[in-house]
């Protein structure tokens, strides 16, 4: 089997998050929306997606690297996938029922443990619930969960076809 095709779906999800990236630095700098915690954290998982995309885009990785590369990035897409659904899930709650709004990130770490600062973020504040910017009626975490479902699809398609080329390579023996 040749794996240069495993090459460029690794770099074609590695252009799509980078571009997605971009974006994303470009809504915060360039129109000057002001991400919360839980936008941050999506863009962590993204850009972790991007790193581990274009690593084993490059790296040439044999068949059983190629799991563990697909596992990472798929991984890292069901993690931003789960805060996305998380806050379009406290979007459509109520503004008066959302959260008080607390102290900022670095104050909460340094001030509260790990565990209960990443509970605090994850439970959302008013700012995960305002819709700041809409594109074809769709929020910004609407259109990032849709991202993380479309690449969790495509490491889908790859592990498919990594386990279905091998099951005929087994075949042909």
């Amino acid at each position: 089997m040749s794996l240069a095709p495993s090459r460029s779906l690794f770099f074609l999800a590695f252009m799509a998050g980078a571009l997605t990236l971009a974006g994303s630095f470009y809504l915060e700098f360039g129109a000057s929306l002001r991400p919360c915690f839980l936008c941050q954290m999506q863009r962590v998982f993204l850009a972790a997606f991007v790193l581990i995309n274009l690593v084993a885009a490059f790296h040439n990785p044999q068949r059983s690297t190629l799991y563990w590369y697909g596992t990472a990035s798929m991984g890292c897409a069901v993690l931003g996938a789960i805060t996305a659904v998380r806050q379009v899930l406290l979007q459509n709650v109520a503004p008066d029922q959302a959260s008080d709004c607390w102290p900022s990130l670095h104050y909460m770490i340094e001030n509260l443990s790990f565990w209960q600062a990443l509970q605090l973020t994850v439970k959302g504040t008013v700012d995960c619930v305002e819709i700041n910017w809409t594109l074809f009626d769709l929020s910004l975490p609407e259109w990032s969960l849709l991202f993380f479902v479309a690449m969790l699809i495509l490491g889908i398609m790859q592990f498919s076809r990594l386990f279905f080329s091998q099951r005929l390579h087994l075949t042909r023996r």
